[in-house]
């Protein structure tokens, strides 16, 4: 992999939580290392809880487990807030999405995997590809 890559939440599901075809693309992307945010450490505490009922001790562990190829997860702030707002009035993404795709912008990444957005769009020199394509 070429450049900074930013890894989505739904890849960390199916990395921890899933167990489907996707679990081994979703492997080596955490593996490999790559960028995530607070924002995306966020979304996969509360889906491993609320959608798949894992306890705290186990989510920890995938915590840690994930700091230990993509540390240094990139904080929410208020300026990520506003390009995030600019990101959904620009290009109709949900806040969520926009904030994502703020932070990876931020974290001067290239790339960012995600099966939830748009595959082959360029948004300021950030490409969003999905991996199971």
């Amino acid at each position: 992999m070429t450049g900074r890559v930013f890894l989505d939440t739904n890849l960390l599901i199916y990395a921890f939580a899933e167990n489907s075809a996707k679990v081994d693309v979703a492997e080596r992307l955490v593996n490999d290392g790559g960028v995530v945010s607070v924002q995306v450490l966020n979304e996969l505490v509360n889906a491993l809880n609320r959608k798949f009922g894992f306890g705290w001790s186990r989510i920890r562990d995938i915590i840690d487990s994930i700091l230990m190829t993509c540390p240094n997860p990139l904080p929410l702030t208020l300026e990520t807030h506003r390009a995030g707002l600019r990101i959904c009035e620009r290009y109709g993404y949900s806040v969520y999405d926009g904030l994502i795709i703020a932070a990876a912008l931020e974290g001067g990444c290239t790339r960012l995997c995600s099966e939830d957005m748009q595959h082959g769009q360029v948004i300021e020199g950030l490409r969003i590809e999905n991996p199971f394509l």
